[in-house]
């Protein structure tokens, strides 16, 4: 079913190297009307945002911040997604400042770790604007 008031699922794209997180998230947002799109690394998370253009991207990789750096640049650079909401999920409590002012000034969003799947559910509706279901 798709978010009130809009037509279509919101498309979000999740880039993430546990297959266990993957399946979990990507059902809880199915189930949440989101049509979802798995990644396993940064290349293949780059080559599905070029080939589906999602509403949001979410990166949970089990890398510090200032390793995801290079893939949100690289997300940036893509035409349907120079403006796209992205989140940087990461156990890494301790970031550089200049990574995250970079992250910043490329308009991702950072959160950290340890995270429930209710809070995902509500950062990818917070990324898309979209109000929680009653």
């Amino acid at each position: 079913m798709p978010p009130p008031g809009q037509d279509l699922p919101s498309r979000v794209l999740l880039i993430t190297d546990d297959v266990s997180v993957s399946d979990a998230v990507s059902r809880v947002l199915r189930l949440e009307g989101f049509e979802v799109w798995a990644a396993f690394s940064a290349q293949e998370g780059v080559r599905l945002a070029k080939g589906h253009a999602p509403d949001a991207v979410l990166i949970d990789l089990r890398t510090p911040a200032v390793a995801n750096l290079p893939l949100v640049q690289a997300l940036r650079r893509e035409a349907g997604l120079s403006r796209s909401p992205i989140a940087v999920v990461t156990g890494d409590h301790h970031p550089d400042a200049a990574v995250l002012g970079e992250l910043d000034r490329l308009g991702a969003t950072v959160r950290y770790k340890p995270f429930w799947l209710t809070e995902l559910v509500s950062l990818a509706r917070d990324l898309l604007r979209i109000p929680a279901r009653p």
